[in-house]
């Protein structure tokens, strides 16, 4: 088991050939440097598209879906982010590779429901870059429970891990996440509102760890109260992690991505333990 980018993502050395990649990119070093390390990491082949013409050639020439893009903001033809409008409304997951960012910039980036923004501005941009993409066709192995009695917020959260491509369940109640757990025993990670009306986040978690340690099962609790003790109350009843809302969307997929990580890295020691 290798390890990948500068996060620490545990990576087994799978290849993925038959993803379809394309990058929307003008720069020949950038294209240059992502199709040799997409390359040798994953065997991927990319298609370049050194401007909006390309990109809407690359679409129409074959009726294979795009698995993932790569995407600059601006590229000849499409100077005000229309390349990027272009794949947003095809619905194409979208990574955008970009030197120009700003913090009205990156609001805007977000609402547009991209899957990942990586900056073109320190030497390990390209393998920044690589993870994500890895991440990204990777995540559909991981199911993760949403635990929230609000439809609002259930939605929230379901609409943001499924645009990073997990697979997501959710249950409206404690007690509907004890039924849940009980029939999918694939679930890695559970996210838990702390005030709910049967069995509130606190008590959901110790009745669960009774039977599953975070060998198995991550639980990050969230809350919208301003009560910062519920983040230590939380950790002591089992909880691996705890996030108040509203959420910062980066700062939201870090600790998701940390905590499955975690997972990942206890299950592989036990493993190798259990062979030796």
């Amino acid at each position: 088991m290798a390890f990948l980018g500068i996060s620490g993502m545990q990576y087994s050395g799978e290849m993925f050939a038959g993803a379809r990649i394309i990058v929307a990119e003008d720069s020949n070093v950038f294209t240059s440097m992502i199709s040799k390390r997409l390359k040798e990491l994953f065997d991927i082949d990319v298609e370049i598209c050194r401007n909006f013409d390309d990109l809407q050639f690359s679409y129409d020439k074959s009726s294979d879906p795009i698995t993932l893009a790569i995407s600059n903001i601006n590229l000849p033809g499409a100077e005000n982010g229309e390349a990027l409008e272009y794949l947003v409304d095809l619905s194409i997951p979208t990574i955008v590779f970009t030197g120009t960012f700003h913090d009205s910039m990156r609001d805007k980036l977000m609402a547009k429901d991209i899957v990942d923004y990586i900056l073109k501005d320190n030497i390990f941009a390209v393998d920044l870059l690589a993870e994500s993409i890895c991440r990204f066709l990777t995540n559909h192995r991981h199911h993760v429970l949403i635990v929230d009695d609000s439809a609002t917020a259930r939605a929230l959260l379901s609409s943001r891990l499924k645009r990073y491509n997990f697979r997501v369940s959710v249950a409206e109640s404690g007690s509907k996440a004890l039924e849940i757990l009980k029939a999918n025993r694939d679930i890695g990670l559970m996210i838990t509102d702390y005030n709910m009306p049967d069995i509130d986040g606190f008590e959901l978690t110790r009745r669960i760890r009774a039977n599953i340690g975070s060998h198995e099962l991550r639980i990050i609790g969230v809350s919208s109260s301003s009560n910062r003790l519920l983040s230590a109350r939380f950790l002591k009843a089992g909880g691996n992690d705890f996030m108040l809302r509203p959420f910062i969307d980066e700062e939201f997929y870090c600790r998701v991505n940390q905590n499955l990580d975690t997972l990942l890295q206890i299950q592989s020691m036990r493993r190798e333990r259990a062979v030796a």
